[in-house]
């Protein structure tokens, strides 16, 4: 295994379990990226926000705060998300152990596919490793501008926000993709000035867009600043802060600027193409469904093939590449059940067909739309921004997707991703017991309205 991130060692475990002899490559540490410097860290940091994101509705629920805000001590804040993320890690590590895997801390590269050459931290002597299969898990790391370059002081990536020891006064944040949105929404709730500049009309441009709407209502009601249109070309440090200069040449000031503008593949300069591995033109690993690559015996799996840039698909792709290498029983990837979340407040998860994808490929369903202000367990909680909404065939009722936007999407959107992976209907999620009051109930709610005699609107 290139790569001990998800993709790496879930791959090593399935491995184990079938009986081969296994070796982990990995230079930063058990847990790559998604536990060391990205899911981990971002989503403990963002879960730190969450808390003060409840108390706003303190007043409300009538709990007395005193009249103070509650003090945000970011480096206290940073270390714990470090520790966090340093444990995870271990926890890996210890399990691998436990299995019988070999680990090797280094750097590796391919030497032909059926060979790894690892060069050892502390500079030792390379070691070569020969392989009946080799699983290429190297992930990605956060692309920059050729003009915006870095520093990890005020110039930052999303893997250099936990060197802080202060929470920046006025955080310019480049692009509102996930990263950038997650962030912003993190950091003005722990108590920044957050500017997000985002190049497209609204954030979260490839989501679905009552959601994005929806979040984007949110943080401009929060006192967030949001740049629509606004195409960032250069940051600069200034004398106490940073300088963001925009394509029409206006010029944005701030204490920090993060910059999250996607991520670039780290698959150069490791000996894919010379062992007969093929890249695309962005220098993502070429896959087929059971994660094969165009080299015999070379398997990939994770944000280096540009398949999902999700740590749960990466595991399932190292998951399948070693079943199918094995010889044991396998189906290939299927795309169209992956849930995805989106650590806003309030959260966006979704599952199955979007409905942009249903309009684009002209397939005819219907749809419901349920406020979550409607419901009245979130009525008990304070909660109003949010909803559920579900896709179905319009004949045959099966689900075939659905958004769920509210505190803790992440949880209520499992039903429905059941629902989508076996092909359930409406009515089968309807006919359902759902606890009253719970906010899962919205979701059979929505089903009862999908329910055949009552469908009103088929797109």
């Amino acid at each position: 295994m290139l790569g001990g991130g998800p993709g790496g060692y879930e791959a090593a475990l399935v491995a184990r379990r079938l009986g081969a002899d296994v070796t982990v490559v990995e230079r930063q540490g058990l847990g790559g990226a998604a536990v060391l410097t990205d899911v981990v860290p971002s989503k403990t940091l963002i879960a730190t926000a969450e808390w003060l994101t409840i108390a706003e509705r303190a007043p409300e629920l009538g709990i007395r705060t005193g009249g103070e805000a509650p003090a945000v001590d970011l480096e206290a804040v940073n270390a714990r998300v470090l520790a966090l993320a340093a444990a995870q890690s271990a926890d890996i590590r210890a399990r691998l152990e436990r299995e019988g895997v070999e680990l090797v801390a280094g750097t590796g590269r391919l030497d032909g596919p059926s060979r790894v050459v690892v060069a050892p931290e502390g500079g030792a002597r390379e070691v070569t490793l020969e392989a009946d299969t080799v699983l290429v898990a190297t992930g990605a790391t956060p692309r920059t501008l050729p003009t915006a370059q870095p520093d990890g002081e005020r110039i930052l990536t999303w893997t250099q926000l936990y060197r802080l020891d202060a929470l920046p006064e006025r955080l310019i944040v480049v692009g509102s993709g996930v990263t950038g949105a997650e962030f912003a929404g993190a950091y003005q709730a722990l108590g920044s000035d957050v500017v997000l500049v985002s190049s497209r009309d609204r954030v979260l441009p490839g989501e679905d867009e009552d959601a994005a709407e929806l979040l984007e209502g949110v943080f401009r009601g929060r006192g967030m600043t949001v740049m629509s249109r606004s195409r960032a070309q250069s940051a600069e440090r200034t004398a106490d802060g940073v300088a963001v200069t925009l394509a029409d040449g206006r010029v944005i000031e701030g204490s920090h600027v993060l910059i999250a503008v996607g991520a670039v593949p780290s698959t150069r300069g490791i000996g894919l193409e010379e062992a007969g591995v093929a890249l695309s033109e962005s220098g993502h690993v070429q896959v087929d469904r059971v994660s094969r690559t165009t080299a015999r015996g070379v398997y990939a799996a994770g944000d280096c093939t540009g398949v999902l840039p999700l740590a749960s698909v990466a595991a399932m792709q190292g998951r399948l590449a070693m079943s199918h290498a094995l010889g044991d029983a396998v189906a290939p990837l299927r795309l169209g059940t992956v849930a995805a979340n989106i650590f806003t407040a309030p959260e966006i998860a979704t599952v199955g067909y979007s409905e942009r994808r249903l309009q684009e490929q002209g397939s005819r369903y219907v749809t419901t739309t349920l406020p979550l202000a409607r419901n009245p367990r979130a009525k008990m909680l304070g909660m109003r921004d949010g909803f559920v909404k579900l896709f179905a065939h319009p004949e045959a009722g099966v689900v075939l997707g659905g958004v769920v936007v509210a505190p803790r999407a992440s949880e209520l959107v499992f039903p429905i991703t059941l629902a989508v992976a076996h092909r359930l209907t409406v009515d089968d999620v309807a006919d359902s017991f759902t606890v009253y009051p719970s906010l899962s109930g919205s979701i059979a709610e929505g089903a009862r309205v999908l329910h055949a005699r009552d469908r009103e609107r088929v797109v």
